[in-house]
């Protein structure tokens, strides 16, 4: 289980510790691990009852911890190596960021070969399965800019999504977006305005 903290342990010492240490905007990713046992248990043993879709990455399952929090486990198909790479992307990322139009990342399990990511629960699906009324589409459209913004200007990271379309904007209870799915995302520098890839990837 401890393997996944020290994967990620030198690059959050290389990228996260900065002057400012008063500001909890980041957390370590020794908070994020979370045990297999419980997920299972959230989910009744990833359940066809619970499968809330599946996507490139993996089948999708709601579950709820003993707490009562609703949750989203984006399971990894064991034969993605891509899968492993996006999910260390998310992980890397998506603990790192916190703003009301981004999706949230409860933590993750690598276990058993399990490879998991628990995110919070968002009960109205995403968008390209839903339509709206002018003013609710025009609500959605700001929220997203609003998450954008963030993330190109205002996060103390500079990220740039690469993956942004309709089924990567879930909405929560009262339609409010977020921003959701990371694994294509790049990280930029402060003062980087282009940058170079070696494949064609995202939308």
């Amino acid at each position: 289980m401890f393997e996944l903290v020290q994967m990620f342990i030198p690059y959050y010492d290389k990228h996260v510790r900065t002057e400012n240490k008063d500001q909890r905007e980041i957390r370590g990713p020794e908070t994020l691990l979370l045990d297999l046992e419980s997920i299972r248990i959230a989910t009744d043993n990833f359940s066809d009852a619970n499968k809330l879709g599946e996507g490139g990455f993996g089948p999708v399952y709601k579950g709820r911890l003993e707490n009562g929090e609703q949750i989203s486990v984006k399971r990894l198909l064991r034969s993605s190596d891509q899968g492993l790479v996006e999910l260390k992307n998310e992980v890397l990322l998506v603990a790192k960021l916190q703003h009301r139009n981004l999706v949230r990342l409860l933590g993750c399990c690598l276990e058993s070969e399990e490879k998991l990511l628990v995110y919070e629960y968002l009960p109205n699906s995403s968008l390209d399965k839903i339509l709206f009324d002018w003013a609710r589409r025009f609500k959605i459209i700001e929220g997203i800019a609003g998450g954008l913004l963030y993330l190109h200007e205002d996060s103390r990271l500079k990220i740039i999504h690469r993956d942004l379309k309709a089924g990567n904007i879930l909405l929560d209870a009262e339609m409010n977006p977020k921003i959701s799915d990371f694994g294509l995302a790049k990280l930029f520098g402060v003062d980087e305005t282009q940058g170079n890839t070696s494949r064609i990837a995202g939308t």
